[in-house]
This record gives C-alpha cells, structure tokens and sequence, in this order.
C-alpha cells in the first residue's frame, strides 16, 4: 500500500519549499492499495505553527488564515493522529504494512525531518523511506519532462487527466490528483511497479577518509558560521533529512589547531548537495549557517589522511571521539585511562587511546579517545577542566576528519624549518599608492570575503582594461583576512566615475557590491579609520597628532626594504613600516625574506592593511637564483642574509632565557656581530655583550 502525503508550509511554495525555514501548517493523505487499486478515506489536518504569520504566497495559494490555524493541533499530535488514521484505514483495506508517496522530496527531507528534529521528538520509522512520485512517474514515462521540472500539474496534463484544481480545496486536489496519476502508472499499458524508495539515513556515520579517494566535487558544501563547540553529530541534525557520507563531516581548524567555525560536509550525490545548499542561512540555535560550494580538493585537503596508525585507530566504527587537550607531555596511557576513570571505560582499553606526536616522537599535549556510546562520552565531557598531574586538562567531542587533520598538521611539521631562498618579485619597476586628490580610484566595499582578484575583474567586466598596471589593492584586516574592501586605480578621473556608476551595487556571488568614486588621499584616509561613502568622507576618530595613525607611505619596489623594517611576514601581506622621510631616506634598502611571523611590527592600531597591490594578471614572488640575489646586493652594497645553514632555530628554551645563556651555550662557535651589521640592527647595550663571536649568530 502507498500513503499519498502532501503538505504545506506557512512561508514558500513549490520548488522552495522548506528553503525558507517556515514550519508546517497543513497535511493531507490518502491510502491508496496497488494491488486492489483502492483507496481509503482522504485525510485532510491543519497544523498549529509557533508563528502564525502566513506569507502572501501562502495565503494566496492556500487561502488559510491566521486565524482558522490558531484552533488547529500542533504537529507532534497530527503525526499521532496521522500514524492512527492510517492503521485504521489499512485494517479497512486488509493490509498491514505501507510506504509514502510524496509529490518530490522536499515534504519530507526538507520540512518534516528538519522541523522536527528542532522541535526534539522523533519521527515515526515510516519517515525515513518514501517514494517520490515524480521519479517515478519519468521512470514509467521515459518522455515527459525532466523530474526537476515536474509538478503535479505538468504530470496530469502529460495524461490527459482532466481535474479543476479550482473545484477543490487546497491539498485535496493535489492528493486526489496524484492518486490517479499512480492508477494510470498501474494500468494495464505501463504496469508500473514501485520497487526503490528514496531512504533517509537515521543517524550520521562515522568513519575515517583516505587522501587516495576521489571526491566528487558535486557532493560537497562548506558551512561557515558554526558555534565553536559544534560536533559532527550537531552539524548532521543541521542537516536532518539529508544523507550525509560516511565520515562526510570534516569540521575545519585555524593555524593554532583550534575550531574556525568552517566544516567541509561531503553528501552521498549531487542531488542531496543540492538540498543543502537550500539550507543557506537556516539556523543551529540561535545563530544562522551560511551554505557554500566546495570542492572534493578541499575536503580531502582536511578529512584525508595517509597515517597508518589513525586508521587502525578510526577503524572501530560507530565510535563517539573525544579530544583531550594540555596533557602534561610525561602522561601515559594509564594516567590517561586513571583520568577518565570507570565511569567512562575507552573502547578497547589503550587502543582507544591515540596520543598526537611530532615527527621526532615528542608529545604535543593532545590526545584522542574512543567511547562506545554517547552515555561514556558525556560521562567523559564531565571530566572538562580536571586536573591531571599539575595541568587543567580540555576535553570536546571531535571527529574522524579532526583527527586526520591533527595528525597531518603536527606530523608534517618538520624538526627545523629550512629558511626560504631570498626573493625578488617579477615586478619590472616601482609601484606606488597615489596620494593626490584626483578622484581616479574607486573603492569596493562589501567583497565575499572569498572574493580574490580574478572575481573582482569580472565583476568589473569591461572596465577592467582601464586599471592602471598593479593598480587592484585587496585591504585586509589586522589578521591577515580579507576585509571586504579593494580599491582600484583607474587611468582616469573619468573612468573611475563611469565605473562607480556602473558597478554600484552590481551582484558578486551572493552579495550586492557599492562600489565609490575616491581619490588617493581618500584612499589612505579610509585605511587609517576613515569612512567613505556616497555623502562623503568621514576622517578618521583620532585626530590628535600624538594620536594619529601616520599616513601610509608609498609602497616601494617589493624587493627592496630598509634594513631596519625587515620584519618576518607573509609577502602577501606586506605593508612598508612607517617612517619619517628622513628616516626612510638613510635607511639604505636590502634584500630579504619574510617568514610568517612578528605581524605586530606593522602598525597594529590602524584599521587595515591593504595587500601588495596586484596586476589585472595576478602577480606572484619567485624564489631568486643565487647569481640574481648576489646581483642585488652588489648594487646596493649592503649584506644580505646568509645562505639556509648557516642559521639555526632553537626551540624549548626556559622562558627565563637570557642572551648571555644563550651566548654561553653556543661558547667558541660564534662570529663578530660587526659581519652582521646590515642584517640585525643591534643596541649598543646587546652589542657589548657580544665577545668577539665567531660562526653563530642567534635571532
């Protein structure tokens, strides 16, 4: 037997059903027996909704009213009337046993399981398998239309059912329709046989992922926006209703190993991905989810892993993991297992137990733990902030991709990082930021923070060739982040206006973008705090001149710094030190390198940081033979930094470390500081303690 279901939503209708968030307000259902070709009595139940404010489309398609379902049951009680109805309906017919038959999937995957599982109570089994009436119907007629473009109506006019939808009320047309679309699919000429209902899965599969995989990239999304405390199993109930792979839950962690909000989540086909991405902005909580695409590079990037030992480790199935953080690193197995205690016995003993090591076998202070059920894992999470030993120790519920993503971050850090190759950028000549008032830039403001320069060209589309050569500067917070803003030099006053008017609020991916007529002197006002908008230019709060962020210089050739800002950062984040124009022009300019570290020798207390600007072509830094580096230096007649080896990296220094300890310890291996001059700027008070060194210099 089938039970023919269709249902209503208080917000959207038809193919954005569900995608709104808006709850249940009507079902209708009717038993149908496929082999007596008879049916039961048609079931018609209003839903009490917790907001009762109906959208236009609602009430126009449906004509119910605030009103009428303010005396209606709310949806727990209509599931049990549904379950009794429909038992009593099949004693009538002789039967015992039933699937759904829904017009499509959004009833029940997008609305039912969803609305429920927000609201805590359980579905009844008969939920979690159905047949979608519209893949049926393409399968017994191979050629009517696309299952995506089917509606009830389109399935009846292909048969030539004659029905008025006007004639009935709504919901009982729709049902009384689809019964005889599936009498037709059962007549002698077709013979239809229902034989492979659409599943739901009943609860998220754990499991571990091998970067040797392929994914496909139409089955994965990215969610952004997730509390930091989110597990695998809360992002699975995000999803509700739709099925998720087996370890397709890979929350994402920022450089320090710590939770980002982000989480990689890998469906198991296109047409499900497609569902969650519907789900865009739908909330956990009381915080709403952005939904992405992705690719399957990028999951792999994170949930894969190539470690024999964590997959020995995440081969016992249908475990619940936890993390343990800020383990003393002399803590065993067994005071690991003493910790936790009887309560919360780790699924076989010390194999449940997989300690987080450096290459070198060190230990990091992070451990894994397996349970076999939810009630050992809470019992565990009890334990958050106990002491073990002298140490306070974090416990959270993790993942099979976090694992993976551990082991690969701390595995693959080597023992002692080799020191990039100088590098001289493949830029020709000088760029700078201009400083005058001709109004020959525009500002972008409001980017998708995924946003990168080939996006930003197309969305300027024709105008692109009217930027000035490096003329697109991305601005990025003091994090390094994007910060949803860019500003472009055009050639002219003109073209900066033409392209202001063009582009103001013109879409970029999901975002409308304003896009401002500025000058350069605007520019830098913008970055030291300013606002700037259609109504004009705000400086900045401070004003004062002990206050005020300087003014930002302009940018210098990239492969040129003064000695004494050769700070340690990312290239793609580099920002020239502010200066006096006296200081600057002393300073005589070296090659360099910059390791990602000492952000904070850049003007932390002003509001951004434009990024080096780019070309239309994105230009990159290439690693400088030998010959060009020494070419380098030979024109400017300054040192430059010695060649990979000649440096060393000390690590586990006591806190309390001095220089004169650490001279002592390299005692008889050091060279004069007067052979680094150039390099290390040196106060007189560090230089006395410097003894005729020979061979070391320590950073």
């Amino acid at each position: 037997s089938l039970v023919v279901l269709f249902g209503a939503t208080a917000g959207a209708y038809g193919a954005k059903l569900g995608s709104d968030e808006r709850e249940l307000i009507l079902l209708v259902w009717q038993v149908v027996d496929l082999h007596s070709k008879k049916v039961g009595t048609l079931h018609k139940s209003l839903v009490k909704a917790d907001n009762l404010d109906l959208s236009d489309q609602c009430r126009e398609v449906s004509g119910l009213t605030p009103e009428g379902l303010g005396k209606a049951e709310p949806l727990d009680r209509v599931l049990q009337q549904f379950s009794q109805l429909v038992s009593s309906d099949l004693k009538v017919l002789g039967r015992s046993s039933y699937t759904l038959c829904s017009d499509g999937q959004l009833l029940i995957r997008q609305v039912l399981h969803p609305e429920t599982s927000k609201k805590n109570f359980l579905l009844s089994d008969c939920f979690y398998s159905f047949y979608d009436l519209r893949k049926e119907f393409h399968t017994c007629y191979p050629s009517s239309a696309a299952v995506k473009d089917q509606t009830i109506k389109t399935m009846a006019e292909y048969l030539g059912l004659g029905t008025d939808e006007a004639e009935e009320d709504f919901g009982v047309w729709q049902v009384k329709t689809m019964v005889a679309i599936i009498f037709s699919m059962l007549s002698e000429g077709c013979n239809h046989v229902f034989t492979e209902p659409e599943t739901v899965k009943y609860k998220y599969e754990t499991g571990p992922c091998s970067k040797s995989e392929t994914v496909d990239s139409e089955t994965v999304i990215r969610a952004r926006g997730l509390p930091w405390q989110s597990s695998d199993q809360d992002i699975a109930r995000f999803f509700k209703g739709l099925n998720i792979a087996k370890g397709g839950v890979a929350l994402c962690l920022n450089s320090q190993g710590r939770r980002n909000g982000e989480a990689l989540v890998r469906f198991v086909n296109s047409e499900q991905r497609d569902l969650a991405l519907e789900r865009h902005k739908h909330h956990m909580g009381s915080r709403y989810i952005e939904v992405y695409k992705a690719t399957g590079e990028e999951f792999l990037k994170i949930a894969g892993g190539t470690s024999n030992e964590v997959a020995q480790f995440l081969s016992k199935e249908n475990q619940v993991i936890i993390r343990m953080r800020g383990l003393p690193f002399t803590a065993t197995q067994e005071d690991v297992l003493g910790f936790l205690g009887p309560e919360c016995p780790v699924t076989g003993g010390k194999e449940g137990l997989l300690f987080v090591k450096y290459p070198d076998g060190r230990p990091t202070g992070d451990a894994f733990v397996l349970f076999s059920c939810e009630e050992y894992a809470q019992n565990a999470l009890k334990k958050h902030k106990e002491i073990l030993g002298k140490r306070y120790i974090e416990l959270f519920r993790s993942t099979a991709a976090e694992v993976q993503q551990v082991l690969n971050r701390y595995m693959s850090t080597p023992l002692i990082p080799t020191l990039p190759t100088p590098i001289i950028p493949v830029i020709p000549s000088p760029y700078t930021i201009a400083t005058g008032s001709i109004r020959d830039c525009v500002r972008l403001r409001g980017l998708p923070y995924t946003a990168g320069i080939d996006d930003i060209l197309e969305f300027m589309g024709d105008a692109t060739g009217d930027i000035k050569p490096h003329g697109v500067h991305m601005v990025l917070n003091q994090q390094g982040r994007p910060s949803g803003d860019a500003f472009i030099q055009m050639k002219s006053a003109d073209k900066a206006f033409m392209v202001a008017q063009k582009c103001h609020k013109k879409m970029m991916k999901d975002r409308y973008v304003e896009v401002f007529q500025c000058s350069g002197e605007e520019m830098n006002f913008v970055l030291m705090g300013g606002t700037l908008n259609r109504s004009g230019l705000s400086p900045p709060p401070c004003k004062l001149p002990c206050l005020s962020p300087p003014a930002y210089a302009a940018f210098q050739t990239a492969a040129v710094i003064p000695a004494e800002a050769a700070a340690l950062y990312q290239p793609q984040a580099l920002l020239p030190t502010a200066r006096t124009p006296q200081a600057s022009a002393a300073a005589p300019p070296t090659v360099t390198y910059y390791p990602a570290q000492a952000a904070q020798l850049y003007m932390n207390y002003t509001a951004y940081y434009p990024s080096p600007p780019v070309s239309p072509t994105t230009v990159g830094y290439l690693a400088a033979p030998p010959g060009a580096v020494a070419a380098a230096a030979t024109a400017t007649h300054t040192p430059i930094l010695p060649q990979p080896g000649a440096l060393v990296r000390m690590q586990g220094l006591p806190y309390n470390t001095g220089m004169k300890e650490i001279l002592s310890f390299f005692q008889g291996y050091q060279y004069a500081p007067d052979d680094y001059n150039g390099l290390i700027q040196l106060s007189d008070q560090a230089r006395s303690v410097l003894q005729a060194p020979k061979e070391w210099v320590c950073l």
